[in-house]
């Protein structure tokens, strides 16, 4: 057995995953590259402060969320002309000053205003939705010492559902990476 020391032994129906813990950048970015590489797909890590590339080496994909976002501020913003376009000339026509009753630069600003309400309210919305949120209790906070991920620790955690999970060879692959702990978490 390596340094990496267990837990306890959770059942296999209530286990959430392995969780490896690490104490340095350098370490986490490479343990989760060989986790990737090995073909493990449900693996998550948790550490104190943004790692930069730590998304690419854990095989995370772009998200499309900014397409999303621009389209629904486009909406937003063409929703903002032709609402006023139609109170000002189907609705309440109203001729002021001889203006003509389509004076879309006065609409500017609401369209502007509908521009940004749409899009943050979409990237709100669809941000709470894809990390699912509001979630009170994650399993990930029954790790040992999880707390250190706040402080000076970095988690690596391959959960059971990843179709390559079998307790044994993980665990023993995941000692493998030399890390400080190797953890089971139960759900």
């Amino acid at each position: 057995m390596s340094s990496a020391t267990l837990a306890h032994t959770a059942s296999p129906s209530n286990l959430y995953g392995l969780v490896a813990q690490f104490d340095s950048v350098e370490a986490i970015r490479e343990a989760s590259t060989r986790v990737r590489d090995a073909g493990y797909t449900r693996i998550d890590a948790y550490t104190p402060f943004p790692v930069e590339g730590l998304d690419f080496d854990l095989g995370m994909k772009q998200t499309r969320l900014g397409w999303v976002v621009l389209i629904m501020g486009i909406a937003g913003g063409l929703g903002g002309f032709f609402m006023q376009w139609y109170a000002n000339t189907t609705h309440y026509p109203l001729v002021s000053g001889g203006k003509p009753l389509n004076s879309w630069p006065n609409w500017i600003v609401i369209m502007y205003e509908c521009t940004i309400l749409f899009a943050g309210l979409t990237a709100a919305i669809v941000m709470l939705v894809r990390n699912g949120l509001p979630r009170p209790y994650h399993p990930i906070f029954n790790t040992p010492g999880f707390g250190n991920a706040m402080r000076d620790r970095f988690f690596l955690c391959i959960e059971a559902r990843d179709p390559k999970f079998d307790l044994g060879p993980t665990r023993a692959f995941l000692e493998g990476l030399s890390p400080l702990v190797v953890s089971e978490v139960e759900r």
